[in-house]
Parts: structure tokens; sequence; C-alpha cells
């Protein structure tokens, strides 16, 4: 990826870092039910969009919460 980073992607990476302490597939759970009651609608769309195009940049816990957005509240 070039030099910065999509803010969306940013953001979920510095959401999903507050995690470390929760099982993986819990901290994925809390972080896509945060992005689903308080981001925009186009930031949940880019996200996933980019998640669904490989998601280089987002941390582990970020990118299942990409995935857990598009499977439960698309």
């Amino acid at each position: 990826m070039s030099g910065t980073l999509p803010p969306y992607v940013r953001l979920v990476n510095e959401i999903a870092a507050q995690f470390p302490h929760k099982p993986p597939a819990v901290a994925a759970v809390t972080i896509a039910n945060h992005l689903r009651t308080v981001w925009d609608p186009r930031m949940k769309r880019a996200l996933v969009e980019y998640w669904e195009a490989g998601g280089d940049e987002l941390v582990p816990a970020a990118a299942q919460a990409a995935e857990e957005l598009r499977n439960r509240f698309k």
C-alpha cells in the first residue's frame, strides 16, 4: 500500500488495539458492534470493501471485525 492509510483503516486499527486482552473472536464482535452503531454507513462500506479487496493493512482483529460487519450487519 502507498504511504498513507485510509482514515477508516487507521481508525479501526486503533480501535482494535484497545482489545488485546480479549479473545480474537470476542474482540471482533465488540469492534463490529461499535462500528455498526457509531460509524457513518459510508465508512462501514469503505472498510468492508477494503477488507474484501485484501485488507492488507488491517490488523487481525480489525480484519475479523470487517468480516463480522459484512456478515452480520450489511
